[in-house]
């Protein structure tokens, strides 16, 4: 029986589109059964809708933090949802949601958590840049209460060249959070 994944996103979705590619060619034997994201036209819903995926907005509008939570909390739990990805996804969720999936939850990070945690988007690469470091990456770790502090599942390293831009750095880290992904749902039912 293949793992039933769901995705929450805020954005493009490109860590999407790579688990998209990997279970189109073969290399995870995985199914995505609901995407779900808090912006009605944000570009991940449009990139799983081509591959035949179910997706849904929730609107926060007029509702609590939880009540947003609880509603799609339910969406996944209707489809029977085993395993969630956060892929841009630009929100925080809440401790009931944490608790009730713990240890199915997995998010990414474009930065080798613990450094530059809390930050968001290009945010992170700006403080990257601004830092010095000379090397960055992405993290999957598990989501708990705490933003950005559960327990590192994957990470992948890059460098931080000269002359990098944060678009350019962006770009570097987005090709590795792809990886990533598919390296870790390629090894989950082992976790």
């Amino acid at each position: 029986m293949k793992l039933r994944v769901g995705v929450l996103g805020s954005t493009r979705g490109t860590a999407l589109q790579a688990v998209l590619d990997a279970i189109e060619c073969g290399e995870l034997d995985i199914e995505i059964v609901l995407v779900v994201s808090n912006r009605e036209h944000a570009p991940i819903l449009e990139r799983a809708a081509k591959y035949g995926v179910a997706t849904l907005h929730v609107s926060p509008v007029d509702l609590t933090r939880e009540e947003f939570d609880r509603r799609v909390c339910a969406a996944f739990s209707e489809r029977r949802v085993e395993l969630i990805l956060m892929v841009g996804y630009m929100r925080i969720v809440t401790e009931e949601f944490v608790r009730f999936w713990r240890g199915r939850l997995l998010n990414v990070h474009p930065s080798l958590l613990p450094a530059f945690a809390g930050l968001m988007n290009e945010k992170v690469h700006e403080a990257v840049l601004k830092s010095g470091v000379q090397e960055t990456g992405c993290t999957i770790h598990q989501v708990v209460e705490e933003v950005d502090a559960g327990p590192v599942v994957l990470q992948k390293h890059c460098p931080v060249l000269p002359g990098d831009t944060v678009e350019v750095l962006k770009q570097r880290v987005q090709a590795l959070e792809q990886q990533a992904f598919v390296e870790v749902l390629k090894n989950w039912r082992c976790a």
